[in-house]
């Protein structure tokens, strides 16, 4: 073939490949309104935010495909432009895919880290609340389809959290991520090649979540990857075939992850209804999964959910509330737990905006009642009471809880919850001892919040 020919059949494919790709945007955006693909019902304002949510995949889409597992770099997987999977709205998700065939070295710097180790946090600036480095299989809902979710499908080959991680009087440390563990080799470890069920899993998508409770003091981890032995192999430059699996993979992971999430979403937490052979009828409850004005019993499901954090117990559900309506949410924790927040998100699985509005509140801003519960109440409008979470105006949501304990206690001291539907002139009447909150006090949380978003998802 002569190099004139080669450049058209090239240009050809490329282009071709770029089709498949808006293709692959259009089949993630008829998920936004086609009944048959489990969309949430079509009010004005979920359809708008359907599309906002399809542009986050693509945008997750794109830094995914440009990604390189040899010469990796940590990226948000979730940030206020993309964000999904009824995501932590007081966390920070960080993303990288790997080989877990090679080893990995990846070095990090904190803040003040004491309350890691259950000692009192010193003034100023400090480590995030509690960090944890999971090394799974692959990534959740790329198939999409909800056989994915099938046991063993799917694993995390490594783990490692705060608590136990080595840190140096500096704030430095350091991870190694390799398919052995060197012999005689005591420091921070992540396994990347691990068998279960008969099965070799090699570790594909490294996640670092850093949860914060206090937003003003909290801040985050400085964090490097590099594959050992990058530095005497200059990256090859990007050839035809490179780019069209880029160009695909863009697509491909728009569409499947929309419609991935709107099943889940739909059938594996019965978000509109039971499901026959759904998580109720399997939990034994007389309910769906995840109720209306209600939450499922506290649990630990991780994977069986999406793949969660594995240190987190979780309950949700959904609120479906009139203006006049609001609900109260109650926890009681016999085992504090290492982080605790209470969140709410849209039909999609978007967080609701936190920067402007209470719409989140963890263990560091909730005020605990004299009777050593903590509860939230959450409504359209500020009913004048701390605690107050907003729905930002979205009138049919989720709700969620999450109890992080590295090591979980006994059954019997689990989390208890509690969720009565109210009217909203009987808040005070339900909550005699909420400290009343003027709109001075609002608009100086709403500051702190801005503040805090803007240092947690900084570009530079």
């Amino acid at each position: 073939m002569s190099q004139q020919d080669s450049n058209h059949a090239t240009r050809a494919a490329l282009r071709q490949a770029f089709d498949d790709m808006i293709q692959g945007f259009q089949e993630a955006r008829d998920a936004i309104d086609d009944p048959a693909l489990y969309p949430p019902p079509p009010s004005d304002r979920n359809l708008a935010e359907g599309y906002r949510y399809v542009l986050g995949f693509m945008l997750a889409g794109i830094e995914r495909a440009l990604g390189d597992p040899l010469y990796p770099r940590f990226r948000r997987a979730i940030q206020p432009m993309n964000r999904s999977t009824i995501d932590n709205a007081d966390a920070v998700y960080l993303g990288v895919e790997i080989d877990g065939n090679y080893s990995y070295r990846i070095r990090g710097r904190a803040a003040d880290s004491r309350h890691w180790r259950g000692e009192p946090a010193a003034p100023g600036r400090t480590a995030p609340q509690y960090v944890i480095f999971e090394l799974a299989s692959g990534y959740a809902g790329d198939s999409g389809e909800l056989s994915e979710m099938t046991p063993g499908t799917r694993i995390n080959t490594g783990t490692l959290d705060s608590t136990a991680l080595q840190v140096a009087e500096d704030g430095s440390f350091d991870i190694l991520v390799a398919p052995e563990k060197p012999d005689g080799y005591k420091g921070n470890f992540l396994l990347s090649r691990r068998s279960s069920r008969g099965v070799e899993h090699v570790g594909r998508f490294l996640t670092c979540r850093e949860l914060f409770h206090d937003w003003e003091n909290q801040d985050l981890l400085d964090l490097e990857i590099l594959r050992i032995g990058c530095e005497q192999e200059p990256r090859p430059p990007i050839d035809p075939e490179a780019a069209l699996q880029m160009l695909r993979e863009v697509g491909r992971v728009a569409r499947n992850q929309v419609h991935f999430w709107n099943a889940f979403n739909a059938i594996t937490l019965e978000t509109y209804g039971q499901v026959p052979g759904g998580l109720s009828e399997r939990m034994g409850l007389d309910k769906p999964f995840m109720p209306v004005n209600d939450m499922n019993p506290p649990n630990a499901l991780g994977l069986a959910t999406g793949g969660g954090q594995s240190s987190n117990i979780y309950a949700g559900g959904t609120y479906l509330l009139d203006d006049d309506q609001a609900l109260i949410i109650e926890t009681r924790t016999p085992v504090e737990p290492h982080f605790l927040g209470f969140h709410l998100a849209n039909l999609w699985g978007e967080s609701l905006d936190f920067e402007s509005y209470p719409s989140n509140i963890n263990a560091h801003f909730v005020e605990t009642d004299p009777d050593g519960a903590r509860r939230w109440v959450v409504c359209h409008r500020d009913p004048g009471v701390a605690n107050w979470v907003s729905t930002t105006g979205v009138p049919h949501g989720y709700t969620s809880m999450r109890w992080t304990y590295p090591e979980p206690p006994p059954k019997e001291e689990w989390p208890q919850l509690k969720v009565t539907l109210v009217a909203f002139d009987a808040i005070s009447e339900h909550l005699p001892h909420a400290r009343r909150v003027g709109p001075g006090e609002r608009a100086a949380q709403r500051l702190l919040r801005h503040r805090h978003v803007q240092r947690r998802y900084r570009q530079y």
